[in-house]
C-alpha cells in the first residue's frame, strides 16, 4: 500500500528542490550588487580626486594618476583574495593595498569642501576595499547545506528516520573531509612552492659556480697574457741591448 505524503513532506521536498538554485541566485545577486557598489565607489573617488588634482594644475595627469591608484587597488585586492596564490604574494599585496588606500583616502580628504563631505569621500576609498574583501568571502556554507539536507531527508522519509546525533555526526564528518581535502590542497601548493624555490636556489648555485669558473678561467688567461707580455718585453729589451 503506497505511503500517503503529508503537506509538510511535500513542502520539504519542494524546498529541497529549490534550495540550491535559490542559493546560487542569491550569490549571483549579491555579487552583481557588489560590482555595482564597486563601480560607483570607484567612479566617485576617481572623479573627486581627478577634479581636485586638476584644480591644482596637474593637467592631464590629474586624470591618469587616480586611475593608476584605483587599478592598483583592484589588482592588490584580486591577489589578496585569490585562492592558491602564494602567501608571500598575498602579504605583499596587502601591504601595497594599505599604502594605496591611505594615499587615495588622503587625497580625497585633502580636497576642498565641508569637513563632512571630505570624510565621506575618504570613506568611499575604504568602501572599495571593503566591498572587494566581502566579495571574496561569498561562498556557500556546505556544512550548513548538508545539515539541512539531512534534516529534509529525515522529514521527507518518515519511515527512515535518522537520529539527530547521527545527522550531526555525518555533517561533521563531511565538513572534516572537506577540511582535509583543503589542507591537502594547501599542503600540495606549499610543497610545489618549496620545490620551485629549491629549483631556483639550485639554478642560482649553478649559475654562481659557472660564473666563478668563468672568472677563474679569465683570471688565468689574464695571468698568462701578462706573463707572455713580460717575456716578450724581456726579449725585446735584451735584443735592443745587444
Amino acid at each position: 500500500m503506497p505511503t500517503q505524503t503529508t503537506l509538510t513532506q511535500q513542502f520539504a521536498t519542494e524546498y529541497a528542490k529549490d534550495a540550491v538554485p535559490g542559493m546560487l541566485r542569491a550569490i549571483r545577486t549579491i555579487k552583481r550588487a557588489n560590482n555595482l557598489i564597486l563601480v560607483g565607489a570607484l567612479a566617485a573617488s576617481y572623479l573627486h580626486q581627478a577634479h581636485y588634482l586638476a584644480t591644482l594644475g596637474a593637467g592631464m595627469f590629474a586624470w591618469i594618476v587616480p586611475a593608476v591608484f584605483d587599478l592598483a587597488m583592484l589588482s592588490m585586492l584580486t591577489i589578496a583574495h585569490t585562492a592558491g596564490m602564494a602567501a608571500d604574494a598575498k602579504r605583499a599585496a596587502m601591504k601595497i593595498l594599505a599604502i594605496v588606500v591611505i594615499i587615495s583616502a588622503a587625497v580625497n580628504f585633502a580636497a576642498p569642501g565641508p569637513l563632512g563631505l571630505r570624510i565621506i569621500f575618504a570613506l568611499v576609498v575604504g568602501l572599495v576595499a571593503g566591498v572587494e574583501w566581502v566579495a571574496a568571502k561569498i561562498r556557500p556554507d556546505f556544512a550548513a547545506i548538508e545539515a539541512r539536507e539531512v534534516a529534509v531527508i529525515t522529514e521527507v522519509r518518515p519511515n527512515r528516520k535518522l537520529d539527530p546525533d547521527v545527522a550531526k555526526a555525518r555533517a561533521a564528518k563531511a565538513a572534516a573531509t572537506r577540511r582535509a581535502k583543503q589542507e591537502a590542497a594547501e599542503a600540495s601548493a606549499r610543497a610545489a612552492e618549496e620545490a620551485a624555490r629549491a629549483r631556483a636556489a639550485r639554478a642560482a648555485e649553478k649559475a654562481k659556480a659557472r660564473a666563478d669558473k668563468e672568472a677563474l678561467q679569465q683570471s688565468e688567461l689574464d695571468r698568462f697574457l701578462r706573463e707572455g707580455r713580460a717575456e716578450y718585453d724581456e726579449i725585446v729589451g735584451a735584443h735592443r741591448a745587444t
